[in-house]
């Protein structure tokens, strides 16, 4: 008899750490920061003018990541430009500044981003450096809203205005903004990395999904933070875990520096960009362990401390009394999170005529802080008037959408305004008060950018064909059970391949059933989250399609999944299922049925440089290369080797 034996994968960092040799030769976009740092391409933008759009080489185009320039959907030569604010807080006169600068650049058309900033489109090349200098006019930046950065710090877009934080942290934010924001010793990570700070109770600026975030506290009378480290979206979602210490207030940046450093210089997080972030770090070493990398990186140990749990929940959403006496603040849902310079001009004005000041909100919403409480009934009036009525309902303000296939060259599915569609009907059949606290986020592809994991209901857009024909159209993967805050969790997939014309169907047999349930209950707290819970995936799956409870069908395919640029080489197939027994199998499936993809993706019968091949976040190449068993059910990703927001 033959023994078998068990092949045990060692964490990375129990593996010897590779050399700069290594990583070099493994990863392009590192050997292209080290050849042509990023950030210099600001300086080549003459250049770059000069020759024209079509003859930009594409290794330019990424470079320009680095000051959040990306192109727009389709590559005709006009760009997206993202603009960090710190928190999220503007004055009134940045506000009018942004307004001139979507007018001028933009179209007059703007969005508020999940990161509590803003972006155009529609910029052309030639404008670029017109648009970016106007922004820093205005004493805000596009430096590292993109590429492999520290990105725009988030925070409780209300801080400083309640009654209940332990203190306020603004001059924090500001500070850590000012030190790591365009510093080149943090521009060259080996992904983006995503703080977020806050002293709110309800912790409404979602640490749980954070890379780092410092959570307020006081401890033996002292002002300061805890920590927690390795929350993330995309393909393999993680909340972020605590790693037990105290931060004094003074300490705050002297730490943040050795969090980032103890990450980016362990060369194993540079190898492939789909395991890069720093929740691979924390997957590896742990919390104990994430701690001691800290502490050996800062040179002295950190004191103990205990990240606190959220206390209640809150989207500071409605008219709330600040801790300000005579004062309120105005949370505003804005659906979609789309706006438009004319209306940004007119909560300028607004918001000057008070003496306030506009703060953006990762529900991409927007509050009016420090409005005279004698006001409201004016500054709600104005609101209504250019289309912000506080009165259409909190689900639009704690639903999210991307980007959506509009301008983003990922995405293959209608986002935005989809949403829209959905809420407007779910409002007409049961009312905006009834679904006040749904929580409906959707994504146009899997770089979860409008973070669908933790959506009550979560939407990631796909592709599906026509029954009876070839014609592809546009659809949707479900999850539930997705929550932050008091309920936080990971949702789970409930459904693939929704076609978008029976979506808002299932939306409403969900939705419905759960309310019927809640009304039942007599329990207004009873939330779609809970209702999904309760129940087996094969309930819910007969509720969605109004039919007899069924067990679930085996899965005996695998499924090569292509992003959006690569679209046009597959037949706007997203989803390839083939049976196959090894990733090479599976993609060499794929390009047996598509010349074209073979000839894009594996020139020579490997694969090129410009992508990644994965299984979740796993790059096969740290497994068994093309090699690597797939078992049925098993999803393999092409990547680019530099995507997502």
């Amino acid at each position: 008899m033959t023994a078998t034996t068990t092949r045990t994968r060692r964490s990375r960092a129990d593996r010897p750490a590779p050399d700069w040799e290594l990583v070099y030769k493994r990863n392009y976009i590192e050997r292209m920061k080290r050849d042509r740092p990023p950030l210099d391409v600001r300086d080549e933008l003459p250049e770059l003018i000069a020759r024209g759009y079509e003859d930009i080489p594409e290794e330019d185009i990424v470079r320009l990541y680095w000051w959040a320039l990306a192109h727009d959907k389709p590559k005709m030569g006009t760009f997206m430009v993202r603009v960090k604010v710190a928190g999220g807080l503007v004055t009134a006169d940045q506000v009018r500044a942004l307004a001139r600068i979507a007018r001028t650049y933009g179209r007059d058309e703007a969005e508020l981003t999940t990161r509590q900033g803003i972006q155009l489109h529609w910029v052309e090349l030639a404008q670029l450096p017109a648009v970016m200098a106007d922004i820093e006019a205005a004493g805000l930046t596009t430096n590292g809203g993109e590429g492999d950065t520290v990105r725009n710090i988030t925070g409780c877009p209300v801080t400083g205005l309640t009654h209940d934080e332990a203190f306020d942290v603004t001059p924090v934010i500001r500070e850590v903004a000012e030190h790591f924001y365009g510093n080149a010793e943090f521009s060259n990570l080996p992904r983006k990395h995503k703080y977020t700070i806050s002293a709110c109770t309800a912790q409404c600026n979602a640490p749980e999904i954070s890379d780092v975030a410092l959570i307020a506290v006081e401890q033996g009378g002292r002002e300061g933070f805890t920590l927690r480290i390795g929350g993330g979206m995309t393909n393999t979602p993680r909340i972020s875990r605590d790693i037990g210490v105290f931060i004094p207030r003074a300490d705050v940046i002297e730490v943040l520096e050795a969090v980032t450093n103890a990450w980016q210089r362990d060369l194993r997080y540079r190898i492939s960009r789909a395991k890069a972030r720093i929740k691979f770090m924390m997957d590896d070493y742990g919390p104990e362990g994430m701690r001691a990398k800290i502490e050996e990186t800062l040179g002295r140990p950190l004191e103990d401390g205990a990240a606190p749990e959220p206390k209640v929940d809150a989207d500071h959403l409605g008219v709330h009394e600040q801790g300000q006496p005579g004062l309120v603040y105005v949370g505003v849902p804005v659906p979609s999170g789309r706006v438009t310079g004319t209306k940004l001009e007119v909560l300028a004005d607004l918001a000057e005529s008070y003496g306030g000041d506009v703060r953006l909100t990762r529900q991409q919403n927007f509050i009016l802080g420090n409005v005279p409480a004698s006001r409201v009934d004016e500054v709600k009036a104005v609101l209504r008037d250019i289309g912000f009525d506080l009165d259409r309902g909190r689900a639009f303000g704690r639903s999210l959408a991307c980007t959506s296939h509009r301008f983003c060259n990922y995405s293959v599915a209608e986002t935005k305004g989809k949403l829209e569609e959905m809420l407007d009907e779910l409002t007409a059949h049961y009312g905006a008060e009834e679904i006040g606290d749904l929580a409906v986020h959707v994504d146009g592809c899997p770089h979860a950018c409008a973070q669908h994991w933790v959506g009550e209901i979560g939407l990631q857009g796909t592709t599906t064909r026509v029954e009876g024909s070839d014609e592809r159209v546009e659809a949707y993967d479900l999850t539930v059970g997705g929550g932050l805050g008091t309920r936080s969790a990971i949702g789970r997939r409930l459904l693939r391949r929704v076609p978008t014309t029976e979506i808002n169907g299932v939306m409403d047999r969900l939705v419905g059933s759960w309310l019927d349930e809640r009304n039942r209950r007599g329990d207004i707290d009873f939330t779609l989250g809970d209702f999904c819970n309760a129940r087996t995936d094969e309930h819910l799956i007969a509720i969605a399609n109004n039919a007899e409870v069924t067990a679930a069908r085996p899965d005996t395919s695998v499924a090569v999944r292509v992003p959006g640029p690569l679209l046009s080489l597959v037949g706007g197939e997203d989803r390839v299922e083939v049976q196959a027994a090894t990733v090479g199998e599976a993609v060499e499936a794929v390009a047996d049925r598509f010349p074209e993809f073979r000839a894009t993706v594996l020139p020579g019968g490997t694969v090129d440089r410009a992508f990644l091949v994965a299984i979740g976040d796993e790059d096969v190449r740290g497994l068994e290369g093309m090699a690597t068993p797939v078992q049925p059910g098993t999803d393999i990703l092409i990547i680019a080797a530099l995507s997502g927001g």
